[in-house]
């Protein structure tokens, strides 16, 4: 069987650029995991002594604190300051961006629109630096119920595919006087998912490896699986299963990019070792 890694997978700029910072700080806390990926997590406690804080109330007694890639809201980063923690922001610049265009925009008098998951750390992030009204959408049938202003700004989650992000622009403009679109996907995404289509094509097999709750990983299973049906998302190389791999000849492997080349390798090393 062969095997073949997609063009473009794994660890983004905004995911390399947290790491290093975790491995240089050591002896600190993460608001929140520093990015979804659950061995990566546990390798920087072993190593660097990075805890994870599933929690704002928990920092009593913390006296570095690391703000996780996908940010955390406006309010919790005014507590720390307050606790007198010494702070290290994380925050992939991606991120960042559209915490800026919400707060600016809002303070213009726009209501704001963003097309995400509401229960996803950057989506609760991103919102808390709205003034105004916001609301959040991750379909465009939800779009009808909203009672809008004529003035609109409309952002994205980093993650999400671009094509449901013009199914929201293009309602919003057909509907509302004055639309202000940002295109708020991160490039790693766009290129991440056009690999993982392209391969899926090729493939009678999939593997999708990333966190189980990791928003752009699971966009590139959802991408995968509609090329390719044997397609399956794992964290690590124990969840693997030789009965996947029978009677096929062509194995595509991607991986979401909080996923370390480390756990790559060994996923591709096992995949290799089964007798198919």
């Amino acid at each position: 069987m062969n095997i073949k890694l997609a063009k473009n997978y794994g660890f983004c700029f905004g995911v390399k650029r947290a790491i290093k910072i975790a491995e240089s700080t050591q002896n600190a806390s993460t608001i929140g995991p520093l990015i979804h990926n659950n061995e990566e997590i546990m390798r920087l406690k072993k190593n660097f002594n990075v805890e994870t804080l599933e929690d704002i109330s928990h920092v009593s007694g913390t006296k570095k604190a690391i703000i996780r890639t996908h940010g955390i809201p406006k309010q919790d980063l005014q507590f720390l300051k307050e606790k007198k923690v010494d702070i290290i922001d994380a925050t992939c610049p991606y991120v960042t961006k559209p915490q800026k265009i919400c707060e600016k925009m809002s303070k213009e008098g726009y209501d704001i629109v963003i097309f995400g998951d509401e229960m996803h750390p950057e989506v609760k992030g991103v919102k808390s630096y709205a003034s105004g009204k916001v609301h959040v959408v991750l379909h465009v049938s939800e779009l009808a119920a909203l009672k809008l202003s004529a003035r609109v700004a409309v952002v994205s989650q980093t993650t999400r595919k671009v094509e449901e992000f013009k199914e929201i622009v293009s309602y919003l403009i057909s509907h509302y006087k004055e639309v202000r679109v940002f295109n708020t996907i991160c490039n790693a995404t766009f290129e991440n998912q056009d690999a993982a289509r392209e391969l899926s094509k090729e493939s009678d097999v999939m593997v999708v490896v990333g966190g189980k709750n990791s928003s752009n990983t699971k966009q590139l299973l959802h991408i995968s699986k509609e090329f390719c049906s044997d397609s399956y998302l794992i964290e690590s190389e124990r969840e693997l299963e030789a009965s996947w791999f029978e009677g096929k000849e062509q194995c595509g492997i991607t991986a979401g990019a909080s996923t370390p080349d480390w756990i790559i390798k060994k996923i591709i090393e096992k995949i290799s070792n089964f007798k198919v």
